[in-house]
Protein backbone atom coordinates (compact mmCIF):
# COMPACT_ATOMS: atom_id res chain seq x y z
CA UNK A 1 0.00 0.00 0.00
CA UNK A 2 1.16 3.30 -1.02
CA UNK A 3 2.07 5.80 1.78
CA UNK A 4 1.07 9.71 1.04
CA UNK A 5 3.60 12.24 2.20
CA UNK A 6 1.21 13.44 5.23
CA UNK A 7 0.68 9.85 6.63
CA UNK A 8 4.82 9.43 6.34
CA UNK A 9 5.31 12.69 7.78
CA UNK A 10 2.89 11.84 10.94
CA UNK A 11 4.79 8.05 11.02
CA UNK A 12 8.43 9.17 11.55
CA UNK A 13 9.45 9.17 7.63
CA UNK A 14 9.27 6.09 4.88
CA UNK A 15 11.29 3.57 7.15
CA UNK A 16 9.14 4.25 10.47
CA UNK A 17 12.02 5.79 12.10
CA UNK A 18 11.35 8.43 14.93
CA UNK A 19 13.81 11.16 16.04
CA UNK A 20 12.75 12.78 19.38
CA UNK A 21 12.76 16.64 19.48
CA UNK A 22 16.02 17.76 21.02
CA UNK A 23 15.99 20.12 23.56
CA UNK A 24 19.00 21.83 22.35
CA UNK A 25 19.09 24.13 18.96
CA UNK A 26 22.49 23.19 17.14
CA UNK A 27 24.49 25.61 14.69
CA UNK A 28 27.18 24.61 12.75
CA UNK A 29 29.96 27.22 13.06
CA UNK A 30 32.52 25.63 10.52
CA UNK A 31 33.02 22.79 8.20
CA UNK A 32 36.78 22.18 6.86
CA UNK A 33 38.34 19.60 4.63
CA UNK A 34 41.35 18.55 6.22
CA UNK A 35 43.98 16.01 4.84
CA UNK A 36 46.72 13.68 6.18
CA UNK A 37 49.53 12.95 3.91
CA UNK A 38 50.43 9.24 3.75
CA UNK A 39 52.28 7.08 1.25
CA UNK A 40 49.51 6.14 -1.47
CA UNK A 41 48.43 10.40 -1.16
CA UNK A 42 46.50 11.81 0.52
CA UNK A 43 43.80 11.04 3.34
CA UNK A 44 40.79 13.52 3.30
CA UNK A 45 38.42 13.81 6.52
CA UNK A 46 35.95 16.43 7.61
CA UNK A 47 36.38 18.43 10.82
CA UNK A 48 32.73 20.38 11.95
CA UNK A 49 32.42 22.62 14.90
CA UNK A 50 29.22 23.21 15.94
CA UNK A 51 27.34 25.22 18.96
CA UNK A 52 24.55 23.60 20.63
CA UNK A 53 22.29 25.77 23.31
CA UNK A 54 18.91 26.20 24.82
CA UNK A 55 18.36 29.47 24.93
CA UNK A 56 17.94 29.71 28.44
CA UNK A 57 21.45 29.90 30.01
CA UNK A 58 23.28 25.93 28.68
CA UNK A 59 25.49 26.26 25.60
CA UNK A 60 28.52 23.95 24.72
CA UNK A 61 30.67 23.68 21.49
CA UNK A 62 32.27 20.64 20.20
CA UNK A 63 34.29 19.75 16.94
CA UNK A 64 34.38 16.44 15.77
CA UNK A 65 36.44 14.90 12.87
CA UNK A 66 35.36 11.86 10.22
CA UNK A 67 34.84 10.82 6.62
CA UNK A 68 31.41 12.22 6.26
CA UNK A 69 30.31 15.58 6.93
CA UNK A 70 27.00 14.19 9.02
CA UNK A 71 28.96 12.06 11.00
CA UNK A 72 31.77 14.61 11.89
CA UNK A 73 28.35 16.92 12.34
CA UNK A 74 26.96 14.41 15.03
CA UNK A 75 30.16 13.64 16.79
CA UNK A 76 30.39 17.31 17.24
CA UNK A 77 27.11 17.57 18.64
CA UNK A 78 27.79 14.67 21.41
CA UNK A 79 31.27 16.42 22.07
CA UNK A 80 28.88 19.53 22.56
CA UNK A 81 26.24 17.98 25.03
CA UNK A 82 29.71 16.83 27.23
CA UNK A 83 31.06 20.10 27.38
CA UNK A 84 27.79 22.51 28.41
CA UNK A 85 28.28 24.98 30.70
CA UNK A 86 25.33 27.37 32.63
CA UNK A 87 25.35 30.74 31.63
CA UNK A 88 24.40 33.57 34.15
CA UNK A 89 21.95 35.62 32.64
CA UNK A 90 20.51 38.89 34.54
CA UNK A 91 17.47 40.47 32.72
CA UNK A 92 18.32 38.61 29.24
CA UNK A 93 22.02 40.37 29.66
CA UNK A 94 25.54 38.66 31.22
CA UNK A 95 25.85 40.51 34.96
CA UNK A 96 29.14 42.43 33.88
CA UNK A 97 31.83 43.33 32.03
CA UNK A 98 34.29 40.29 31.10
CA UNK A 99 37.82 40.26 29.10
CA UNK A 100 38.92 37.01 28.18
CA UNK A 101 42.44 35.57 26.62
CA UNK A 102 42.63 32.92 24.92
CA UNK A 103 45.80 31.72 22.78
CA UNK A 104 45.68 34.77 20.27
CA UNK A 105 42.33 35.86 20.69
CA UNK A 106 40.96 38.54 22.90
CA UNK A 107 37.41 39.08 23.64
CA UNK A 108 35.82 41.48 25.53
CA UNK A 109 31.49 41.29 26.15
CA UNK A 110 30.15 43.92 27.81
CA UNK A 111 25.77 43.89 29.46
CA UNK A 112 23.84 46.19 27.45
CA UNK A 113 20.49 47.51 28.37
CA UNK A 114 17.14 46.40 26.79
CA UNK A 115 16.08 46.66 23.29
CA UNK A 116 20.16 46.87 22.48
CA UNK A 117 20.17 43.07 20.91
CA UNK A 118 23.49 40.77 20.26
CA UNK A 119 26.12 43.15 19.01
CA UNK A 120 28.85 40.44 18.25
CA UNK A 121 30.16 38.84 15.39
CA UNK A 122 31.01 35.30 13.86
CA UNK A 123 31.33 32.67 16.60
CA UNK A 124 30.30 35.05 19.21
CA UNK A 125 27.03 36.24 18.06
CA UNK A 126 26.14 32.31 17.13
CA UNK A 127 27.21 31.41 21.15
CA UNK A 128 25.29 34.32 23.02
CA UNK A 129 22.10 33.89 20.84
CA UNK A 130 21.92 29.92 21.23
CA UNK A 131 23.01 30.74 25.55
CA UNK A 132 19.89 33.22 25.59
CA UNK A 133 21.75 36.08 25.76
CA UNK A 134 19.33 38.59 24.21
CA UNK A 135 21.52 42.02 24.77
CA UNK A 136 24.96 42.37 24.26
CA UNK A 137 28.14 44.37 23.26
CA UNK A 138 31.44 42.36 22.62
CA UNK A 139 33.99 43.11 20.45
CA UNK A 140 36.96 40.50 19.34
CA UNK A 141 40.69 41.49 18.97
CA UNK A 142 43.50 39.08 18.05
CA UNK A 143 42.78 36.01 15.99
CA UNK A 144 40.60 35.74 13.48
CA UNK A 145 40.09 31.91 13.87
CA UNK A 146 36.37 30.74 14.59
CA UNK A 147 37.42 27.87 16.79
CA UNK A 148 39.83 29.74 18.58
CA UNK A 149 37.50 32.81 19.19
CA UNK A 150 34.99 30.30 20.40
CA UNK A 151 36.29 28.69 23.13
CA UNK A 152 37.74 32.05 23.95
CA UNK A 153 34.15 32.99 24.21
CA UNK A 154 33.15 30.03 26.28
CA UNK A 155 36.19 31.07 28.55
CA UNK A 156 34.90 34.22 28.90
CA UNK A 157 31.40 33.08 29.89
CA UNK A 158 32.61 30.37 32.33
CA UNK A 159 34.21 33.38 33.81
CA UNK A 160 30.77 35.06 34.78
CA UNK A 161 29.89 35.57 38.24
CA UNK A 162 26.41 36.47 39.63
CA UNK A 163 27.12 39.23 42.65
CA UNK A 164 24.60 38.35 45.42
CA UNK A 165 23.97 41.21 47.86
CA UNK A 166 21.37 39.85 50.06
CA UNK A 167 24.52 37.29 51.25
CA UNK A 168 26.35 40.18 52.30
CA UNK A 169 23.46 41.99 53.84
Amino acid sequence: MFKGKDQQARHGGPRGSRKEPSEYEEAVLQIDRVTRVVKGGRRLRFRATVVIGNKNGKVGIGIGKSHEVVAAIQKAINQAKKSLIVVPLKNGTIPHEVHMKYKTAKILMMPAGPGTGVIAGGAVRKIAELAGIKNILSKMFGARNRITNAKATMLALQKLKIYDSSAHA
